[in-house]
């Protein structure tokens, strides 16, 4: 891949767009107040953050010592077994990618009023979205630097209307004072308390992908964690200032029948409010921007992953070719493949793209993401248990375990109200298959590294190894360009 490329500040846009924190204010933080009845969103968000930065410790630690474009992949099977590895990176490309074709429903759906207010014009959904996919599948074969300033420009945009709205709320609160009762820590806690939780790490998935673009990092000691710190705090301080201002904007009292009421466009109505339609129109345009960003973004982690595992000759090799620009070549034309047979199918079932693609998508991707992050905190304690280095107890042995625990506790939370998350009743069957199809894939991953061990044992000998690996194109880990 294209080594020495990105700095601090182009891994940061990556990552952030990912989050996509627009999607997360107008969505995410409406869905928490309605669907829990609590008003302590805020504050989850900032103890969620906290954990994460916890679990953070022991995850850059680890990328020091493990370089690979896989990152859970390479963690996992470096601290567990490669079996686990490989079970991980199916879990991975899973998730990655349902994550990523999840975000065509949120496009179509969010651009069409856009359209049909500015130009009158009545255009499908599904055309939106593979004007967006033509445009992702283009974007994710340059090279990424120049990927990471298209980010740049769109994520300093939404950060800006973000802000400008967040303290136009609180300069206009309900009833003529601001109030800080939702950062109140007594509000926090509630019958709703796991599905608060969930939702907040919801909010947050994205942040590790700072460590899939380790190797194309300029200095990659300081850029992953930088970058992933950088990150968790951004987020989390956006959040909960955006969260805290919308019940300033409307009261504490009536946040959550404000946000039943209207849900993601409780944001733009206190906008219009405040500052009128121009800003209304600029910040929808972004929230637009938001999802084309993170699709790009997620596109991006989703093709290092596959040319991860390409490389090792744990998936086929040329799958860990690059293009002339240094980026993974087939990876993304196979990411960019089963976004267009996702959204075809879509269309041709004529399924509701945003729940039964959007939101339901989203919540199944994030749901894997944190099963890997939970697999991956364990690791890290395993890994520097068996290789001790200069790394201090702080970051071998505190952190790691106190972010395991943690981190399994919120797992289990998710797991607990993924029926609530995802807006179907508790005896609906989603909440069996969801958690069950990641079990399958995981199952036959650990099979397949198995055979491998059987049948190739120089490729299983390499798995997790990335640029060392004996089966890598070369020592230096940088494939010819073709």
């Amino acid at each position: 891949m294209a080594a020495d490329r990105l700095g601090v500040p182009s891994v940061i846009f990556f990552v952030l767009s990912a989050i996509a924190p627009f999607t997360v204010v107008a969505g995410i933080v409406t869905t928490g107040y309605a669907v829990t009845g609590l008003i302590g969103i805020p504050l989850a968000f900032i103890a969620i953050a906290i954990v994460l930065a916890l679990f953070s410790v022991g995850f850059v630690a680890m990328a020091r010592h493990v370089v690979n474009a896989g990152a859970f992949y390479a963690y996992i099977s470096q601290g567990l077994s490669r079996p686990l590895g490989v079970g991980a990176a199916w879990v991975a490309l899973l998730a990655y990618n349902t994550l990523q074709v999840a975000l065509y429903g949120a496009i179509g759906v969010a651009a069409a009023p856009l359209l049909r207010d500015w130009f009158g014009l009545d255009v499908h959904w599904g055309v939106i979205a593979l004007t967006a996919w033509a445009l992702v599948a283009v974007l994710g074969r340059q090279h990424v630097d120049l990927n990471g300033k298209i980010l740049a420009i769109l994520f300093c945009s939404e950060i800006t209307i973000l802000l400008i709205y967040s303290f136009a709320e609180v300069a206009n609160p309900a009833n003529g004072h601001i109030t800080a009762d939702t950062l109140a820590p007594g509000h926090l806690f509630g019958p709703g308390i796991g599905a608060l939780l969930a939702l907040a790490v919801l909010g947050f998935v994205g942040f590790e992908s700072a460590v899939v673009f380790s190797e194309e990092a300029k200095d990659r000691t300081r850029t992953v964690p930088t970058a992933t710190y950088a990150s968790i705090a951004i987020t989390g301080g956006l959040y909960a200032l955006a969260s805290w201002a919308m019940s300033v904007a409307t009261g504490p009292d009536k946040i959550v029948n404000a946000s039943r009421t209207l849900g993601p466009e409780l944001i733009f109505q206190l906008t219009d409010a405040h500052l009128g339609t121009a800003m209304v129109d600029i910040g929808r345009a972004l929230f637009v921007t938001s999802v084309l960003a993170a699709l790009l973004s997620f596109h991006n982690t989703t093709a290092r992953y596959m040319f991860a595992l390409g490389r090792e000759r744990v998936l086929p090799a040329i799958l860990g070719t690059t293009s002339r620009s240094g980026t993974p070549r087939v990876g993304s034309l196979i990411q960019s493949l089963i976004g267009l047979i996702v959204i075809i199918t879509y269309l041709a079932a004529g399924w509701d793209p945003l729940v039964q693609l959007f939101f339901w998508g989203g919540t199944s991707g994030a749901l894997g993401i944190l099963t890997l992050i939970a697999v991956t905190s364990i690791a890290v304690i395993v890994f520097f248990a068996r290789h001790p280095s200069e790394e201090t107890a702080w970051r071998r042995i505190t952190a790691p375990i106190l972010a395991a625990f943690t981190i399994a506790a919120v797992l289990y939370l998710v797991l607990n109200n993924l029926t609530t998350l995802l807006g179907v009743s508790p005896d609906s069957p989603l909440r069996w298959v969801i958690p069950g199809t990641y079990l399958s894939i995981a199952t036959l991953g650990v099979i397949w590294a198995l055979l491998l061990r059987a049948t190739r044992p120089a490729v299983y000998a390499g798995i997790g190894l990335g640029p060392r690996s004996a089966t890598a194109p070369n020592r230096l880990g940088v494939t010819p360009h073709v």
